[in-house]
């Protein structure tokens, strides 16, 4: 009888906490596209822009990856939201310390296509992601 119940709660867990992780990433890729002023998906849609395609996908991978690391320490739903949520803020300060400080032009790399500056913002997003991941364990 514990077995099934255990079962149960585990997949209800699970489903919140997955669903609530989809939430996080839907509002995160919101709120990327609107910290950056160019826009990533009329670049990577109708652009075919691979530079934006890989800085958008290495945001993207690097807060799931905080998201996970979120996920596998927090002890209840509202502890995982608030660490999801300094994850988001993190990677939006990423992009932020990037364009500001490390590579004032990669709004313009992007849009001009520059693949090498896609690949460094993905590269910085990632390693925000991992870290971000990392230091969420108490």
């Amino acid at each position: 009888m514990d077995q099934p119940y255990a079962l149960l709660t585990g997949i209800l867990h699970f489903a919140a906490y997955f669903g609530l992780s989809l939430v996080f990433v839907i509002a995160f890729k919101f709120l990327y596209a609107l910290v950056t002023p160019h826009d990533e998906w009329k670049l990577i849609r109708e652009d075919k822009n691979t530079a934006a395609a890989i800085g958008f996908g290495g945001a993207i991978l690097g807060f799931a990856i905080a998201l996970g690391g979120a996920a596998s320490n927090s002890v209840s739903l509202v502890d995982f939201a608030t660490w999801a949520l300094i994850a988001l803020v993190a990677q939006l300060l990423a992009f932020a310390i990037a364009r500001f400080g490390f590579m004032p032009r990669i709004v313009a790399r992007i849009e001009e296509g520059e693949v090498s500056a896609g690949i460094m913002l993905a590269a910085i997003a990632l390693a925000v992601g991992v870290l971000n991941a990392a230091c969420m364990t108490y």
